[in-house]
């Protein structure tokens, strides 16, 4: 039996008195691939942001282990905050630095390591997403798929024991998509690490997803969980179906 990473229980989200999703049930175990997935505006960008201690739900609880996410100390949550990479659909690097300044940040700011380890660790990571060479260059001189890569490298800074992504593959051509998907799948094989991506890619989710839940826009609420795979077979929901099986009859 997989060891639970994260379990939410009972979980509402709202904007003031607006709900977006309730009574979300869902364990998220340790060495997953984990998918959010759902339509547009259902909430799973916002749910991202409940699970990395971003926003406060405004009913339920959100468990790191046995650790109550709003029940701890504001020192506590930060250190598990401080566990989590992230990768935003962005990349959201700072163009004024280069590739491996990007990535030493986080380690000035949270480590005691010195200047030398850690453009070592910077270097380290780059060429753990296959971008050895373009330590000196900047944002602005790589394509989209690169950048990708440099924010993945970045997530991974402080050797993350999960990592989230925000939809990923958004705006990467199918081949730079399916390249990151690859990158997804080793990392996990090699670091084990604990993964969540939030998207609506059909490839990519198929691809990757060991695990998944489906959120509703009209119920607000899940409608499903499974590995993609086994929900786009055995899943009787016509929405998860539609959702699922879109673009199959083109």
């Amino acid at each position: 039996m997989k060891e639970v990473h994260i379990a939410v229980k009972d979980l509402t989200m709202a904007y003031d008195h607006f709900v977006i999703q309730q009574q979300l049930n869902f364990k998220i175990h340790k060495g997953d691939i984990f998918i959010v997935m759902g339509g547009n505006g259902c909430g799973k960008s916002t749910l991202l942001r409940h699970l990395l201690g971003l926003k406060k739900p405004a009913k339920g609880e959100i468990y790191y282990q046995d650790a109550n996410l709003w029940t701890i100390s504001d020192a506590e949550r930060k250190k598990i905050m401080r566990s989590n990479g992230v990768m935003y659909q962005s990349g959201a690097l700072w163009s004024s630095l280069t590739l491996a300044e990007n990535i030493a940040l986080p380690l000035k700011e949270y480590t005691d390591l010195s200047e030398h380890e850690i453009q070592g660790l910077a270097y380290f990571k780059l060429a753990l997403v296959g971008l050895v060479g373009f330590e000196a260059y900047y944002p602005s001189e790589i394509s989209g798929g690169m950048k990708k890569r440099a924010g993945l490298a970045r997530a991974l800074a402080l050797d993350p024991e999960i990592l989230f992504f925000d939809e990923p593959s958004a705006g990467l051509d199918p081949v730079s998509a399916k390249l990151l998907d690859d990158l997804i799948l080793s990392i996990q094989a090699s670091l084990g690490t604990t993964i969540v991506v939030v998207t609506h890619d059909l490839p990519s989710l198929f691809a990757i997803g060991t695990d998944a839940i489906f959120l509703d826009t009209m119920s607000k609420t899940l409608i499903a969980q499974g590995a993609p795979k086994e929900l786009l077979k055995d899943c009787p929901n016509p929405i998860v179906q539609q959702f699922l099986s879109r673009g199959t009859h083109e």
